[in-house]
């Protein structure tokens, strides 16, 4: 069981990475005719109808009390609804690297936020790997950084991420507690993208936003694609490990995203590898060796034996007469 468990937490960490690191790509699909706010109300009510439906066909609870509800709205407030909409709102003022870079500090935000909310003890190699895994990020995308320039529109577009940063650990550690609490992932996750849905409704008609939908196949079939996939079954993989496995170690996932798009970029926008994608890619996995493998492990690897435990592996030598 302990095996299995550990399988489980491994595929669910692999989709998790794989899915979201995709959907940069399937995002810029989003952008343009439709407005931001209006194609993530799709997103996200499209998703919710699908878990809740699921969960009512497989005779799971949906019944939660007034405070669940409180904590679930603020769920869906944060993770399904401000996070995303600065983030949108910020790449309109930044490239999606130099975003990419910027939201990277979220592994430190849930690092010392899981000290400050729950006393979570924080490990050398947890700062160590961090710090390599965003160093990494930064080289990957260094020829960009190097050129650029900072100006009032991309010192607003660098506060819009960071506030998207701490609104999406404030989010992480509401997980975190209702998963202390007991509450279910998936019909939390559900009702959660419900008020989120809600709560971009009323930014939308706030602003007066036009409601209309684009007919491109290109849109649709991104639509789909980040419900589906990079909503229903991403953010259940994502609070999972919340719980299971702790959200500074879950976050790391989110320094491997860039590692992603980099890929999918080489695949299908032509992308140029060059010594710094190299180095980049190096210090993300380095940096994600060092805080996933537990520390006993991590020490037999790093660590060489002594001196002394080689001698003791020689066998003596027969003595001649």
């Amino acid at each position: 069981m302990k095996y299995l468990n550990t399988y489980k937490k491994t595929f669910l960490y692999i989709v998790t990475v794989l899915i979201w690191g995709t959907t940069w790509y399937a995002i810029e699909f989003q952008l343009g005719e439709v407005a931001i706010e209006v194609s993530l109300i799709y997103r996200f009510g499209l998703a919710a109808v699908l878990i809740l439906g699921l969960s009512k066909l497989k005779g799971l609870s949906l019944k939660f009390s007034l405070s669940q509800h409180l904590y679930i709205a603020l769920l869906g407030s944060l993770n399904f609804c401000l996070n995303y909409f600065v983030l949108y709102e910020a790449q309109n003022y930044l490239s999606s690297a130099m975003t990419s870079i910027v939201f990277s500090m979220l592994l430190l935000a849930n690092i010392v936020n899981a000290r400050i909310f729950f006393g979570k003890k924080i490990v050398g190699k947890t700062y160590l790997g961090a710090s390599l895994g965003i160093l990494g990020i930064v080289a990957l995308f260094w020829p960009e950084v190097s050129q650029y320039q900072t100006s009032s529109d991309s010192l607003l577009g660098i506060g819009l991420v960071l506030a998207g940063v701490l609104f999406a650990s404030f989010g992480n550690m509401i997980s975190v507690r209702n998963s202390n609490h007991e509450y279910p992932v998936f019909q939390t996750s559900g009702f959660g993208m419900i008020y989120g849905t809600l709560f971009l409704v009323l930014i939308a008609l706030y602003k007066g936003t036009t409601f209309s939908i684009s007919m491109q196949p290109s849109y649709l079939i991104s639509l789909a694609y980040l419900s589906i996939f990079g909503t229903v079954i991403a953010f259940y993989s994502y609070f999972y490990l919340l719980k299971s496995i702790g959200p500074e170690k879950t976050s790391y996932s989110i320094v491997l995203f860039p590692v992603v798009s980099v890929a999918i970029s080489s695949l299908f926008e032509g992308f140029v590898w060059s010594s710094y994608t190299v180095s980049g890619f190096l210090l993300v996995g380095l940096g994600n060796l060092i805080m996933l493998v537990p520390n006993e492990k991590l020490k037999a690897f790093l660590i060489k034996p002594t001196k002394q435990t080689l001698d003791t592996k020689v066998k003596p030598a027969v003595d001649c007469v």
